[in-house]
C-alpha cells in the first residue's frame, strides 16, 4: 500500500463534482471506454476478456474483493481528469496542500544537539511549491519513498525550520512508522 501517493489521490479526488460509477458494470463500461476496448481493460485489470465482456453486459454484477478494490482505484484514478488537472494546478500555483501526519519522525542535527525521534502528530499547510514538487513527482511516476522524502523536506523548511528562523543547521528530517496520513487541498 502506497500511503503518500494514495492520500494525494484522495485529496484530489475530494475536488470531484461528480460521483464516480459504483457499480461493478458501471465501472467496466467506464474502464472499457477510457481504455479503448474490452482486451485493454482485460489486461489492465488481469482478467480475461469474456469476463469483462459479461461484466459490461451485466451478466456478472458481485466481483471478488481483490477485483472490486482494482476497479474502484482505476475508475478513480482515471475519473474526471480536467478537475484533477484543475486541482492540482491550482494547489501548486495558489493554494498549497495541507498535510496531517502522525508519524515517528527523527532528524539529523550537528553534534551536541538532541536527534531523538518520536511520535508527533503534525496539521501543516505546505506552500504552493512544495504542493507542485509532490504532485510533479508523483506525475513522473516517484516511488513511495521518494514522495516520503519530499513530503519530509517540506516539513523540515516549513515546520522545524519556520522558513529559515530556527533550526538552521538541521540537515534532514526523516519519517518512519507513519500511522496516519492525509493531504488536503
Amino acid at each position: 500500500m502506497s500511503k503518500f501517493g494514495d492520500s494525494l489521490n484522495a485529496a484530489v479526488q475530494k475536488a470531484f463534482t461528480r460521483p464516480a460509477p459504483k457499480s461493478a458494470g458501471a465501472q467496466m463500461r467506464y474502464l472499457v471506454k477510457q481504455l479503448g476496448g474490452t482486451k485493454a481493460a482485460a489486461q489492465m485489470l488481469r482478467i480475461s476478456q469474456r469476463t469483462v465482456e459479461r461484466y459490461v453486459k451485466d451478466q456478472i454484477k458481485k466481483p471478488r474483493p481483490d477485483l472490486a478494490a482494482r476497479m474502484e482505484r482505476e475508475v478513480k484514478n482515471r475519473w474526471q481528469p480536467q478537475i484533477r488537472a484543475k486541482a492540482k494546478a491550482k494547489a501548486a500555483s495558489t493554494g498549497g496542500i495541507v498535510i496531517d501526519a502522525r508519524a515517528r519522525m527523527g532528524y539529523t542535527a550537528p553534534i551536541g544537539t538532541t536527534d531523538q525521534d518520536r511520535i508527533r502528530h503534525l496539521t501543516i499547510a505546505l506552500p504552493p511549491h512544495h504542493a507542485d514538487r509532490l504532485f510533479d513527482a508523483q506525475d513522473a511516476g516517484a516511488d513511495e519513498r521518494e514522495l516520503e522524502r519530499i513530503a519530509a523536506e517540506a516539513l523540515k523548511e516549513v515546520y522545524f525550520q519556520d522558513g529559515g528562523r530556527r533550526a538552521g543547521s538541521l540537515e534532514e528530517v526523516r519519517f518512519t512508522d507513519v500511522e496516519h496520513l492525509e493531504f488536503e487541498l
